[in-house]
This record gives C-alpha cells, sequence and structure tokens, in this order.
C-alpha cells in the first residue's frame, strides 16, 4: 500500500497540474504559517518569503497554460446538446473568461520584468477580475448541476432504481458540493485583491489569505486523487 501511495504521489508530481496543485497548496500553507507565527523577522518571514517565490513560480509556469485552455474551449464549443442549456451557456462564458486571463496575466507578468513598457498594476487588476468571473460562473454552474441532480435524486428514491445509481447521483453532489467550496474561497481571495472600495477587497488579513487558499489547494487535490482513482477502477 505504501509503495502504491509512493507511486501515485511520483506520478502526479511528473505531472504539470499534479505538481501545480503541490506547489499551490505549499505556497497558501507557508503564507498562512509565515503570518499565524509571531514575529516578522526568522522563520515566519522566511516562510512569507518562500511563499511568495513559490507564487512568482507559478506565475511563470502559466505562461504555457494558453493552448491547454484553448484547446479545451475549442473541445467543449457551445457544450453538447444534451446537456442543460443554463449550465452550457455558464461553462462557455466560464471558458471565455479563463481564455481572457492568461493573455493579462502575461502581459503583467511581462511589464514587471521589463519585456513590455506598460503599467503592470492594471494587467494584474483585469487578470485578477477575469478569475473571480471565472470563478463567480463556475460556482453557478455548479449550484445549477447540484439542482438538477438533488432532483434527479429526489425521483430516484421515488422510484425503483438501482442503489449503485443513487450511489453515483450522491457522489456527483458531493463533487459539486467540494467545487463550491473550493471556488467561494479562491472567489473570496479574488476579490480581496482586487481594489480597495468593492466589497472586502484589501481587507483579509495574510493569515485568512493562506487559509483559504490552503483549503481551496487541498479539496483540488483530494478532488484530483478522487478522479485518478476511480480512473483506476
Amino acid at each position: 500500500m505504501a509503495a502504491g501511495a509512493l507511486g501515485a504521489l511520483v506520478a502526479a508530481l511528473e505531472t504539470h497540474r499534479g505538481r501545480d496543485r503541490a506547489v499551490r497548496a505549499l505556497c497558501y500553507g507557508c503564507q498562512l504559517a509565515g503570518a499565524a507565527l509571531p514575529g516578522p523577522a526568522g522563520l515566519p518571514g522566511g516562510l512569507l518569503a518562500a511563499s511568495a517565490q513559490l507564487s512568482a513560480c507559478r506565475t511563470a509556469l502559466r505562461l504555457f497554460d494558453d493552448l491547454a485552455m484553448l484547446r479545451h474551449s475549442c473541445s467543449y464549443g457551445l457544450g453538447p446538446e444534451g446537456e442543460d442549456a443554463l449550465v452550457r451557456a455558464l461553462s462557455v462564458l466560464c471558458n471565455v473568461a479563463n481564455q481572457l486571463y492568461y493573455p493579462c496575466e502575461h502581459l503583467a507578468w511581462a511589464a514587471d520584468v521589463g519585456i513590455v513598457r506598460a503599467g503592470s498594476q492594471q494587467w494584474w487588476r483585469r487578470s485578477t477580475a477575469l478569475w473571480g468571473c471565472a470563478l463567480l460562473l463556475g460556482i453557478l454552474r455548479s449550484l445549477r448541476i447540484l439542482f438538477q441532480l438533488r432532483r434527479k435524486l429526489s425521483q430516484h428514491k421515488c422510484s425503483t432504481s438501482s442503489p449503485q445509481s443513487q450511489q453515483k447521483l450522491r457522489a456527483q453532489v458531493k463533487a459539486e458540493v467540494l467545487s463550491i467550496l473550493m471556488e467561494t474561497a479562491d472567489l473570496s481571495n479574488a476579490i480581496h485583491w482586487l481594489p480597495p472600495g468593492f466589497l472586502w477587497a484589501g481587507k483579509f488579513p495574510p493569515w485568512l489569505v493562506g487559509l483559504l487558499g490552503t483549503i481551496s489547494s487541498l479539496i483540488g487535490i483530494y478532488q484530483a486523487s478522487r478522479g485518478a482513482n476511480s480512473e483506476d477502477a
């Protein structure tokens, strides 16, 4: 069992998505620990510095994510015909927001390092706003799917459906609930990083940002591991 778990961990870390999830969790975990520990110097300062470097690492690695996102958007298109129309519309808008997010972030990064002459802050604000829009659309889509799943589950309880089908529906409900929790945590941080004056922008203490990011990261890792286990089965 230990050898299998180690093999699964190594296999995940050898992929770009798996490594990004691990770096993301470590980034937010360092921020949470660094902000929670007393004193700005010593270990707390080192953890916060490590968090900043890990965040910069993820930003640089996202320079190569545009084509993967474009392929996903093209493969989804306007969504399968049998899917709910509202779910399809929300998914398409979410894909558009995610697709626009990457070039905005790339321009902000390029302005920060001096490759292009532009104010980086405006591009960081735009990329954060697009990320927040994508998260909000994702939450609305999951809520719509969750509503449909709950209705199907109540119908199955009134019928003679198999326990396996009910168990599958419950697993889908759990996955959507976790997605809503994960995206809500990320959306809270996204709003915090927007210009002051909008909702709670700029009002979160560093430890709360780290906590929300850590929760979101751990949920993402759990969902990815569950998906890998279901594929193996």
